[in-house]
C-alpha cells in the first residue's frame, strides 16, 4: 500500500517536472531568451507564506541546515528538484526482486 503510494506521488512530481520542462521551453521559445524558472520562485509564487514558515522553523532549530543544504536546493531549476524527487519516490516504490533459488 505505501510502495504504491510512494509510486504514485513519485510520477505525479515527474509529470510536474515535466510540465516546467515544457513551462520553460515555451517561455524561452516566446521571449526569445534562455528562462530557467527557480523552485524558490515556484514555491513563493504557489504560496509565500508556507516558504517563509519553512524557513523560520528550520532556521529555529538548525540555521546551518537552511543555509547549506536547503538554500542551494531552492537555487536549482523547478524541474530539477521535482523530477529529482519523483525519481526518488519511484525507486523507493519499487517492486522487490523475487530472489532467486529460494520457494515460497
Amino acid at each position: 500500500m505505501i510502495r504504491s503510494l510512494f509510486r504514485l506521488l513519485g510520477l505525479v512530481l515527474l509529470a510536474a517536472g515535466f510540465v516546467f520542462v515544457i513551462y520553460d521551453g515555451t517561455k524561452s521559445i516566446a521571449d526569445q531568451t534562455i528562462y530557467i524558472s527557480k523552485f524558490s520562485q515556484t514555491w513563493a509564487g504557489i504560496h509565500q507564506q508556507s516558504l517563509l514558515a519553512a524557513q523560520a522553523a528550520v532556521e529555529k532549530n538548525a540555521a546551518w541546515l537552511w543555509a547549506t543544504v536547503i538554500h542551494p536546493v531552492l537555487d536549482q531549476p523547478t524541474w530539477l528538484v521535482l523530477g529529482t524527487l519523483g525519481l526518488i519516490l519511484i525507486l523507493i516504490g519499487r517492486k522487490k526482486k523475487p530472489l532467486i533459488g529460494y520457494a515460497r
